[in-house]
């Protein structure tokens, strides 16, 4: 009995430091909350719910060909919403993307179909023409005093036309199938060992970076995350990571469009949190006046902020129009720019600045498509559709204006 008495207390021992970290983790959710810090949850949520809702629905949703094409479809929006959470971190908008994403699908195909001029040089013209835009809205907003709202305005009617005049009477100009710019949505890996070995070198590199960075944090005296957090998160990317190669393989395979789109976001968001640079962005997003008086170089960085709008919104464009093969005025109707702002805003972006991440770009892009893809098993029409990511979008904005309130009232708005 005795035994068995110590036994039992040196169990109840090795579990109480768990339950503590359970309970510590808990007790900052319900901090953060009130706070006016939701992060990703609301968004997560929102996918979640989504998912099991249309699966309920259409056993057709999770399918692997349905994910496939899924998988595919969000990059070109997901592309622009990566380039507006940047304007929204500095508390602007960007309204141009989505005629600077049609401008470069026809500048590519005008060059390229009507020129005869080689695809990679094509699409490097296509890509310059979108960043050069982004700079001439954000040295108009920047140095000059026009309001982004106005600026941005005036360039979605301006590059809209020039789209239009590119395109020519026939409002659309197809290209081959079997070029650089068709294969960004139409190449998919298929071979075990690159799409499982992706999904480790991805989940290993993600350890590596977590690791070395609680070291450098750790040594400089700063609070870093237990190690024990690291490979709990890396666990969950390695089985999300698994399980997405193994649905989307037993389809066609892993989508060079998805890798791609991945790749960017990772590399914003590395850049955005990692150097000073970005650190600049978000502090601008915080407050003008304390930037300046940090000395950030608030000129410098609206016109970047802008450029990289613009350039992401023309790679954008080239995978929409990959997607078609061919370039048309759909990019600049209207409905592509809705879909990438309300994309960035539901994924957990402000619309007041300085709190975000390119992986809203994601995870709102998800949600929206998700919806869409789903009415579309249904058959439910398109009215209803807007309808309810209008609903989406509202309710999205609501949390984010709650948000702002409670950080206000906590002297942290």
């Amino acid at each position: 009995m005795a035994v068995r008495g110590r036994r039992r207390q040196w169990n109840t021992g090795r579990l109480k430091p768990y339950a503590g970290r359970v309970g510590a983790y808990a007790g900052a959710l319900r901090r953060r909350l009130p706070a006016g810090e939701l992060g990703p949850v609301p968004a997560l949520l929102g996918l979640a719910v989504t998912w099991i809702v249309f699966q309920a629905l259409n056993d057709n949703f999770l399918s692997p060909r349905n994910l496939s094409v899924l998988s595919v479809d969000i990059v070109g929006t997901g592309m622009i919403a990566v380039g507006i959470v940047f304007v929204l971190l500095i508390g602007e908008i960007d309204l141009s993307v989505g005629s600077l994403a049609g401008l470069a699908g026809a500048v590519f195909a005008a060059l390229n179909v009507n020129l005869g001029m080689p695809e990679w040089l094509a699409v490097i013209i296509a890509v310059v023409c979108g960043a050069a835009a982004g700079a001439v809205h954000g040295y108009s907003f920047a140095k000059i005093g026009v309001p982004a709202f106005v600026v941005t305005l005036a360039g979605l009617l301006a590059w809209n036309g020039l789209m239009l005049y590119l395109l020519g009477p026939e409002t659309s100009i197809n290209f081959s199938e079997d070029g650089l710019v068709a294969e960004l949505t139409s190449r998919y890996f298929s071979a075990v060992a690159v799409t499982y070995g992706l999904a480790v070198l991805g989940t290993a590199a993600y350890l590596l970076v977590s690791l070395h960075d609680r070291g450098r944090r750790s040594a400089a005296g700063m609070p870093c995350r237990p190690v024990r957090e690291i490979w709990a998160r890396t666990a969950l990317l390695a089985v999300v990571a698994f399980v997405s190669v193994y649905v989307l393989g037993r389809f066609e395979g892993l989508p060079l469009a998805l890798l791609i789109f991945l790749a960017v976001i990772v590399a914003s968001d590395l850049f955005l949190r990692r150097t000073p640079y970005g650190r600049q962005i978000l502090a601008l997003g915080g407050g003008v006046e304390a930037a300046r008086r940090s000395g950030v170089d608030v000129t410098r960085v609206r016109i970047s902020v802008f450029m990289v709008s613009g350039t992401l919104a023309a790679v954008g464009g080239l995978f929409v129009a990959s997607r078609l093969t061919s370039a048309s005025q759909v990019p600049g109707s209207g409905m592509l720019l809705i879909n990438a702002i309300a994309a960035a805003i539901i994924g957990g972006t402000s619309l007041f600045g300085g709190r975000g991440s390119t992986w809203s770009a994601l995870l709102g892009v998800l949600i929206i498509q998700s919806i869409a893809s789903g009415m579309a098993l249904l058959g439910v029409e398109p009215p209803v559709q807007f309808m309810i990511t209008g609903g989406v979008l509202y309710t999205a904005v609501v949390f984010d204006s709650l948000a702002r309130r409670a950080a206000d009232s906590r002297g942290r708005g």
